[in-house]
Protein backbone atom coordinates (compact mmCIF):
# COMPACT_ATOMS: atom_id res chain seq x y z
CA UNK A 1 0.00 0.00 0.00
CA UNK A 2 1.51 3.51 -1.26
CA UNK A 3 0.95 6.06 1.39
CA UNK A 4 -0.85 8.82 0.72
CA UNK A 5 -0.40 12.06 2.23
CA UNK A 6 -3.30 14.20 3.51
CA UNK A 7 -2.77 18.03 4.38
CA UNK A 8 -5.49 19.89 6.65
CA UNK A 9 -5.32 23.27 8.55
CA UNK A 10 -1.15 23.23 8.04
CA UNK A 11 -0.26 19.61 9.22
CA UNK A 12 0.58 16.67 6.99
CA UNK A 13 -0.88 13.29 7.97
CA UNK A 14 -1.17 10.17 6.76
CA UNK A 15 -5.09 8.70 7.26
CA UNK A 16 -4.85 5.15 6.62
CA UNK A 17 -7.97 2.43 7.54
CA UNK A 18 -10.75 1.96 9.66
CA UNK A 19 -11.20 1.09 13.72
CA UNK A 20 -9.49 1.88 16.97
CA UNK A 21 -7.01 4.59 16.56
CA UNK A 22 -2.86 3.41 15.97
CA UNK A 23 -0.71 6.76 15.96
CA UNK A 24 2.61 6.41 15.23
CA UNK A 25 5.04 9.01 15.74
CA UNK A 26 8.34 8.42 14.01
CA UNK A 27 11.92 9.63 15.23
CA UNK A 28 14.46 12.95 14.44
CA UNK A 29 15.07 11.37 11.21
CA UNK A 30 12.44 9.18 10.88
CA UNK A 31 10.31 9.04 7.45
CA UNK A 32 7.03 7.48 6.25
CA UNK A 33 8.77 5.17 4.62
CA UNK A 34 9.52 3.51 8.34
CA UNK A 35 6.02 2.59 8.90
CA UNK A 36 5.40 1.18 5.88
CA UNK A 37 5.45 -2.65 7.45
CA UNK A 38 3.07 -1.71 9.90
CA UNK A 39 0.73 0.17 8.01
CA UNK A 40 0.42 -2.37 5.26
CA UNK A 41 -0.48 -5.02 8.34
CA UNK A 42 -2.78 -3.63 10.44
CA UNK A 43 -4.63 -0.85 8.17
CA UNK A 44 -7.38 -3.31 7.47
CA UNK A 45 -8.23 -3.65 11.52
CA UNK A 46 -7.47 0.00 12.57
CA UNK A 47 -7.29 3.70 11.45
CA UNK A 48 -3.66 4.21 11.20
CA UNK A 49 -3.14 7.73 11.58
CA UNK A 50 0.61 8.90 11.27
CA UNK A 51 1.22 12.70 12.23
CA UNK A 52 4.70 14.20 10.28
CA UNK A 53 6.54 16.17 13.10
CA UNK A 54 7.28 19.55 12.49
CA UNK A 55 10.90 18.56 13.13
CA UNK A 56 12.33 20.54 10.70
CA UNK A 57 9.61 23.49 10.14
CA UNK A 58 9.03 24.25 13.61
CA UNK A 59 10.27 27.52 15.15
CA UNK A 60 13.55 27.25 16.37
CA UNK A 61 12.91 28.41 19.95
CA UNK A 62 9.63 25.93 19.99
CA UNK A 63 12.29 23.46 18.81
CA UNK A 64 12.09 20.75 21.68
CA UNK A 65 9.47 18.14 23.32
CA UNK A 66 7.38 20.85 24.33
CA UNK A 67 6.78 22.06 21.24
CA UNK A 68 6.19 18.29 19.64
CA UNK A 69 3.81 17.85 22.39
CA UNK A 70 1.38 20.73 21.99
CA UNK A 71 2.14 19.55 17.56
CA UNK A 72 0.45 16.38 18.55
CA UNK A 73 -1.90 17.91 21.43
CA UNK A 74 -3.24 19.98 18.33
CA UNK A 75 -3.46 17.34 15.76
CA UNK A 76 -5.24 15.27 17.55
CA UNK A 77 -7.75 17.84 18.29
CA UNK A 78 -8.06 18.89 14.90
CA UNK A 79 -8.65 15.21 14.09
CA UNK A 80 -11.16 14.51 17.11
CA UNK A 81 -9.13 11.50 17.87
CA UNK A 82 -9.38 9.35 21.18
CA UNK A 83 -9.50 6.02 22.71
CA UNK A 84 -5.49 5.81 20.92
CA UNK A 85 -3.27 3.25 20.70
CA UNK A 86 0.07 4.85 20.32
CA UNK A 87 3.74 4.16 19.27
CA UNK A 88 6.89 5.69 18.74
CA UNK A 89 9.95 5.28 17.82
CA UNK A 90 13.27 6.59 19.44
CA UNK A 91 12.48 10.93 19.41
CA UNK A 92 8.44 9.52 18.77
CA UNK A 93 8.69 7.15 21.87
CA UNK A 94 9.46 9.97 24.02
CA UNK A 95 6.87 12.11 22.59
CA UNK A 96 4.51 9.72 22.98
CA UNK A 97 5.77 9.66 26.81
CA UNK A 98 5.33 13.29 27.30
CA UNK A 99 2.17 13.59 25.76
CA UNK A 100 0.35 10.47 27.82
CA UNK A 101 1.66 11.78 31.26
CA UNK A 102 0.04 15.14 30.03
CA UNK A 103 -3.43 13.16 28.43
CA UNK A 104 -3.57 9.95 29.93
CA UNK A 105 -7.46 10.63 29.16
CA UNK A 106 -6.58 10.16 25.78
CA UNK A 107 -4.53 7.09 25.30
CA UNK A 108 -5.71 3.47 25.98
CA UNK A 109 -2.40 1.93 25.22
CA UNK A 110 1.39 2.38 24.23
CA UNK A 111 4.05 0.97 22.63
CA UNK A 112 7.27 2.29 22.51
CA UNK A 113 10.40 0.92 20.19
CA UNK A 114 13.75 2.14 20.44
CA UNK A 115 12.91 5.22 22.96
CA UNK A 116 14.53 8.08 23.94
CA UNK A 117 13.81 9.88 27.52
CA UNK A 118 15.89 7.69 29.64
CA UNK A 119 19.30 7.39 27.49
CA UNK A 120 20.33 7.94 24.00
CA UNK A 121 23.71 8.00 21.82
CA UNK A 122 22.18 10.38 19.32
CA UNK A 123 23.72 9.69 16.16
CA UNK A 124 26.14 7.36 17.59
CA UNK A 125 27.49 9.95 20.37
CA UNK A 126 28.10 13.23 17.65
CA UNK A 127 25.24 15.63 16.14
CA UNK A 128 25.19 15.51 12.48
CA UNK A 129 28.16 17.14 10.34
CA UNK A 130 27.15 19.28 7.40
CA UNK A 131 28.22 18.41 4.01
CA UNK A 132 30.47 15.02 4.52
CA UNK A 133 28.25 12.09 3.27
CA UNK A 134 30.72 9.70 4.24
CA UNK A 135 29.91 10.47 7.81
CA UNK A 136 26.19 10.56 7.52
CA UNK A 137 25.94 6.96 5.48
CA UNK A 138 27.77 5.34 8.68
CA UNK A 139 25.71 7.19 11.29
CA UNK A 140 23.00 5.86 9.34
CA UNK A 141 24.34 2.44 9.50
CA UNK A 142 24.85 2.47 13.01
CA UNK A 143 21.09 3.14 13.39
CA UNK A 144 20.89 -0.66 11.86
CA UNK A 145 22.11 -4.25 12.89
CA UNK A 146 22.68 -4.93 9.21
CA UNK A 147 23.97 -2.19 7.00
CA UNK A 148 22.35 -2.83 4.13
CA UNK A 149 19.23 -1.93 5.52
CA UNK A 150 20.71 1.79 5.65
CA UNK A 151 20.21 2.17 1.72
CA UNK A 152 20.74 4.79 -0.64
CA UNK A 153 17.88 6.41 -0.22
CA UNK A 154 17.55 7.00 2.96
CA UNK A 155 21.38 8.13 2.92
CA UNK A 156 20.40 10.59 0.77
CA UNK A 157 17.36 11.68 2.23
CA UNK A 158 19.20 12.48 5.83
CA UNK A 159 22.59 14.13 4.24
CA UNK A 160 19.81 16.14 2.26
CA UNK A 161 18.61 17.02 5.54
CA UNK A 162 21.52 17.28 7.67
CA UNK A 163 23.00 19.81 4.51
CA UNK A 164 20.58 22.49 5.19
CA UNK A 165 22.05 24.92 8.00
CA UNK A 166 18.20 25.82 9.43
CA UNK A 167 17.18 22.28 9.44
CA UNK A 168 20.27 21.14 11.42
CA UNK A 169 19.79 24.28 13.92
CA UNK A 170 16.47 22.40 15.06
CA UNK A 171 17.77 18.83 14.49
CA UNK A 172 20.50 20.00 17.41
CA UNK A 173 17.86 22.02 19.34
CA UNK A 174 15.28 19.04 19.63
CA UNK A 175 18.27 16.59 20.06
CA UNK A 176 19.50 18.69 23.07
CA UNK A 177 15.50 19.11 24.70
CA UNK A 178 15.33 15.21 24.49
CA UNK A 179 18.74 14.66 26.07
CA UNK A 180 17.73 17.34 28.70
CA UNK A 181 14.66 15.90 29.60
CA UNK A 182 15.38 12.38 31.32
CA UNK A 183 11.94 11.09 32.62
CA UNK A 184 12.73 8.63 35.23
CA UNK A 185 10.67 10.45 37.91
CA UNK A 186 8.07 10.64 35.87
CA UNK A 187 7.11 7.36 33.70
CA UNK A 188 6.07 5.95 36.60
CA UNK A 189 3.15 7.89 36.37
CA UNK A 190 1.87 5.85 33.32
CA UNK A 191 -0.50 3.91 34.02
CA UNK A 192 -1.56 2.28 30.62
CA UNK A 193 -0.71 -1.36 29.19
CA UNK A 194 2.95 -0.01 27.84
CA UNK A 195 4.45 -2.90 25.19
CA UNK A 196 8.27 -2.21 25.10
CA UNK A 197 10.05 -3.48 21.87
CA UNK A 198 13.67 -3.40 21.34
CA UNK A 199 16.56 -4.77 19.42
CA UNK A 200 18.80 -6.39 21.65
CA UNK A 201 21.50 -5.34 19.51
CA UNK A 202 20.68 -1.34 19.84
CA UNK A 203 23.51 1.09 20.28
CA UNK A 204 21.21 4.34 20.44
CA UNK A 205 19.08 3.02 23.22
CA UNK A 206 20.94 0.28 24.19
CA UNK A 207 19.27 -3.15 26.11
CA UNK A 208 19.62 -1.76 29.70
CA UNK A 209 17.29 1.28 29.07
CA UNK A 210 14.45 -1.23 27.90
CA UNK A 211 15.39 -2.88 31.41
CA UNK A 212 14.97 0.60 32.40
CA UNK A 213 11.84 1.25 31.30
CA UNK A 214 10.20 -1.85 32.18
CA UNK A 215 11.19 -1.62 35.65
CA UNK A 216 9.94 1.95 35.75
CA UNK A 217 6.56 1.52 34.19
CA UNK A 218 4.03 -0.30 36.14
CA UNK A 219 2.20 -1.93 33.38
CA UNK A 220 4.91 -2.75 30.56
CA UNK A 221 5.98 -6.13 28.94
CA UNK A 222 9.39 -6.07 27.25
CA UNK A 223 10.17 -7.98 23.97
CA UNK A 224 13.23 -8.14 22.17
CA UNK A 225 14.10 -8.60 18.44
CA UNK A 226 17.97 -10.20 17.92
CA UNK A 227 20.31 -9.11 14.94
CA UNK A 228 18.22 -5.82 14.95
CA UNK A 229 19.28 -2.25 16.27
CA UNK A 230 17.26 0.85 16.96
CA UNK A 231 14.09 0.50 14.45
CA UNK A 232 12.90 -3.08 14.86
CA UNK A 233 10.31 -2.06 12.69
CA UNK A 234 12.59 -1.47 9.80
CA UNK A 235 14.73 -4.31 10.25
CA UNK A 236 12.43 -7.23 11.42
CA UNK A 237 8.91 -6.30 9.97
CA UNK A 238 7.54 -9.35 10.26
CA UNK A 239 8.74 -10.27 13.50
CA UNK A 240 7.69 -6.39 15.21
CA UNK A 241 4.26 -6.88 13.77
CA UNK A 242 3.38 -10.33 15.60
CA UNK A 243 4.72 -8.64 18.97
CA UNK A 244 2.44 -5.93 18.37
CA UNK A 245 -0.54 -7.61 17.24
CA UNK A 246 -0.15 -10.31 20.20
CA UNK A 247 -0.49 -6.83 22.62
CA UNK A 248 -3.12 -5.02 20.23
CA UNK A 249 -5.33 -7.79 20.27
CA UNK A 250 -5.37 -9.29 24.15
Amino acid sequence: MALTVKEDKGFKYVDEGNGPVLMLLHGLFGALSNWQGVVNRFAANFRVVIPMLPIYEMPVREAGLEGLRKFVEEFVALKKLDDMIIMGNSLGGHVALVYTLKNPDKVKKLILTGSSGLFEDSMGGSYPKRGNYEYIRERVSYTFFDPKVATKELVDEVFETTNSIPKCMRIVAIAKSAQRNNMADEIPNIKVPTLLVWGLNDTITPPMVAHEFNRLIPNSSLKFIDNCCHAPMMEHPEKFNELMEDFLLN
